[in-house]
C-alpha cells in the first residue's frame, strides 16, 4: 500500500527512525511533536503488527487529544477502511493485527492486565510522576520484537523528574545530555535515547496568528515564553532567589579572603530518611552586600554517630554552628561530641512569619555567590520558585521543594543584623 504524506522537514528522519529504545520528543507549543508521533506509530504499525500503549497522566484526556489526534491522521490519509476504533475503552484496531490501545496513571488497575506491548507513548510526559513512568518501562515485554519508549512533552522546571533522566540531576551527580546542545543541533543520539527538539519554527503548516500570539508572550510571562515559544527547561514561576548567581570555587574563595572571622557562617539543617543533612559554610562582604557559600555537606540516611565524623573538620575548628531549634536532643548529642553548636534563636523553618522573614533577607543580598562545586546549594537554590495556590497566586512561606540547605543558611545567618546593610551591626559571637 502506497502512502503520500506532506510533512513537515523537521520531522522526517523522526518519523522512519526505529532504532532506538527512547525517544524524547519535546519542544514548544505548535511545533507538532505529538501530531507526528502519532504519524509515526501509525505507519509503523501499518507495516509490522504491533501492539502501542499510549498513556497520559489521566485516562479522560485522550479522547479531545491523543484519540482524536489519531482519528484525524488517519481521515487525512484515507485510511478508515482498514482502520476501526472502540470507545469504551478507547482502541483503535489495525487491519493487520496491530492496536493502540490508550490508558491513564489515574487508573493504575487497568495497566495490570496489559501485555504484548512493544511500543508506549506517554503524551505530556512531565505530568506523570516518576514512579508511574518506572511503572511503565516494566510493561514493555516481548519474546523478539525491538521494544520503544516515546515521551512528548513541553519543557517545564529542571526539577521535574523528566529533565533529571534525560539530561541532568545535579543533586545525583548524574551527567546523561546537556539539553543546550539539543536546542542548537535539533536531533542528538546518546547511547539508546534519540533526543528531538521543536519549535513553532519547525512547522510550516502553522498560521502566522498563532506565532504572532506566541511572540507576545514575551512582554507579559518571560516564564511561559521561554517554554511555549522558546522550547526550553529552565524555571516556572517566580524566583524565590534572583539574586543567585553560580561562581568558580577559586573566585569564592578569593573574594572571602578578606572577610572577618565573624562575618563567616555555619548552619546545619538535620534529616534523615527523606530530608537531608545539609550543613553550610558562608560569609557576608558588608561593602558590597553580597553573601558568599562557599562549602555544602549535603547526605541522608545516615545517623548521627556517622555524620559526626563525616564533618569533624568543624569539631575541630570549633567554627560555631547555628542549628534547627526544633531539634534540642540532636544539638545537645553533637555538643556533647566537641561540636561547637547552638540552637538557632530567629530563624525557623516550621513557623510561618519566620521562613517569610528569613526568605526577605537571603533576597536583600545584592548578589548570593554560589561556589560551583556546591552542586546541592546550585540544585536546590538556582531555580528555586514560589508555590502557587489554585488561583495562581505566590504563596509566599511556601517553595516548589524542601531546600534544606536554604533552611540551614537561614541559620547561619540566625544572628545576623540586617537593618541596613552598609552600616549594619553584627553580633560578635564568632569569638
Amino acid at each position: 500500500m502506497e502512502i503520500k504524506k506532506v510533512v513537515n522537514q523537521a520531522f522526517k528522519k523522526y518519523l522512519f527512525n526505529w532504532v532506538y529504545k527512547f525517544y524524547f520528543v519535546f519542544g514548544g507549543y505548535g511545533s507538532s511533536k505529538s501530531y507526528n508521533t502519532a504519524l509515526k506509530i501509525i505507519l509503523k504499525l501499518l507495516k509490522e503488527k504491533r501492539k502501542c500503549l499510549v498513556v497520559r497522566e489521566v485516562y479522560g484526556t485522550h479522547r479531545d487529544s491523543t484519540f482524536s489526534l489519531f482519528k484525524e491522521i488517519v481521515a487525512d490519509m484515507d485510511l478508515e477502511s482498514i482502520i476501526t476504533y472502540k470507545v469504551s475503552p478507547l482502541q483503535i484496531d489495525f487491519k493487520n493485527g496491530s492496536q493502540i490501545i490508550f490508558r491513564g496513571m489515574d487508573k493504575p488497575e487497568k495497566l495490570k492486565s496489559i501485555n504484548g506491548v512493544t511500543i508506549i507513548w506517554v503524551e505530556e510526559c512531565s505530568e506523570l510522576k516518576y514512579a508511574g513512568f518506572k511503572e511503565l518501562i516494566g510493561r514493555l515485554r516481548h519474546p523478539t520484537l525491538k521494544l520503544h519508549f516515546i515521551l512528548t512533552s513541553n519543557p517545564v522546571s529542571k526539577t521535574n523528574w523528566s529533565y533529571k533522566f534525560f539530561f541532568i540531576d545535579k543533586n545525583k551527580k548524574v551527567f546523561k545530555q546537556d539539553d543546550n546542545e539539543v536546542y542548537i543541533r535539533k536531533t542528538v543520539i546518546n547511547n539508546d535515547t534519540y533526543y528531538h527538539h521543536s519549535t513553532v519554527d519547525d512547522n510550516k503548516f502553522v498560521q502566522a496568528d498563532y506565532i504572532k500570539q506566541l511572540d507576545d508572550i514575551k512582554s507579559y510571562d518571560e516564564d511561559l515564553y521561554r517554554i511555549a515559544r522558546e522550547g526550553k527547561y529552565g524555571t516556572k514561576g517566580l524566583k524565590v532567589l534572583p539574586n543567585f548567581v553560580v561562581a568558580a570555587h577559586a573566585d569564592i574563595l578569593n573574594k572571602i579572603k578578606g572577610i572577618p572571622r565573624n562575618r563567616k557562617f555555619v548552619g546545619m539543617d538535620f534529616g534523615f530518611v527523606t530530608s537531608y543533612n545539609a550543613v553550610i559554610r558562608c560569609a557576608v562582604d558588608e561593602v558590597t552586600q553580597d553573601l558568599y557559600i562557599y562549602y555544602i555537606y549535603y547526605d541522608k540516611g545516615k545517623t548521627d554517630d556517622i555524620t559526626k565524623d563525616e564533618i569533624s573538620e568543624f569539631r575541630d575548628t570549633k567554627d560555631l554552628i547555628f542549628a534547627d531549634a526544633a531539634e534540642p536532643k540532636t544539638i545537645q548529642y553533637y555538643r556533647q561530641q566537641g561540636f561547637n553548636m547552638q540552637p538557632c534563636t530567629k530563624a525557623t523553618k516550621n513557623n510561618e512569619g519566620s521562613r517569610v522573614q528569613n526568605t526577605k533577607k537571603m533576597r536583600r543580598f545584592k548578589h548570593i555567590y554560589c561556589s560551583d562545586e556546591c552542586i546541592a546549594v546550585i540544585d536546590e537554590l538556582q531555580d528555586l520558585v514560589y508555590k502557587e495556590d489554585k488561583n495562581g497566586e505566590m504563596i509566599e512561606n511556601e517553595f516548589n521543594i524542601d531546600p534544606h540547605t536554604f533552611s540551614a543558611c537561614w541559620y547561619a545567618l540566625d544572628r545576623f543584623e540586617f537593618v541596613d546593610l552598609k552600616n549594619c551591626k553584627m553580633l560578635d559571637y564568632a569569638r
